[in-house]
């Protein structure tokens, strides 16, 4: 990935403002940000460690681990926690057999929070491996599992 860094600041400038772009390409290639690469990334922006630290456990969408094959986000936003999200949550964590924030052991799936899908008419909400679902009932927590076990 040293690589890959080194070649985004040959094309894009070793500036500070490629930073969030560098870190999202970075993962979009790996799949997560590995702490390992921080010191390259600091080198090639000309940043410190701490800054770039900073950025990645600053933004929700940056994983500094794996992801799990698939990846199931529930909204935490007011809007969704007040149509029972809550309950929801504590539903997907027993069916899925995954605590929120984790990765499950066979690395199979990893429940994430997301906060504020934008759909907050319709909620509670999820993603499903990037795809939304909307009003999300004990039935459709059945369906989620489903796909992601398939």
């Amino acid at each position: 990935m040293e690589e890959f860094i080194v070649a985004w600041t040959a094309r894009y400038g070793a500036t500070r403002d490629q930073l969030l772009p560098l870190l999202h390409a970075l993962q979009e290639q790996a799949g997560h940000i590995d702490d390992a690469l921080v010191p390259a990334i600091a080198r090639a922006l000309n940043l410190s460690r701490a800054d770039v630290h900073g950025v990645v456990t600053f933004y929700h969408d940056f994983r500094r681990s794996a992801p799990g094959r698939h990846v199931v986000k529930l909204c935490r936003a007011e809007s969704c926690q007040a149509r029972g999200g809550a309950a929801i949550e504590r539903q997907a964590e027993q069916r899925l057999g995954v605590a929120m924030g984790e990765t499950r052991r066979d690395g199979q799936i990893a429940l994430e929070p997301v906060y504020c899908l934008g759909l907050c008419a319709i909620g509670p909400n999820a993603l499903v491996d990037g795809r939304p679902v909307a009003r999300i009932d004990a039935a459709a927590l059945e369906r989620i599992a489903a796909e992601v076990a398939a």
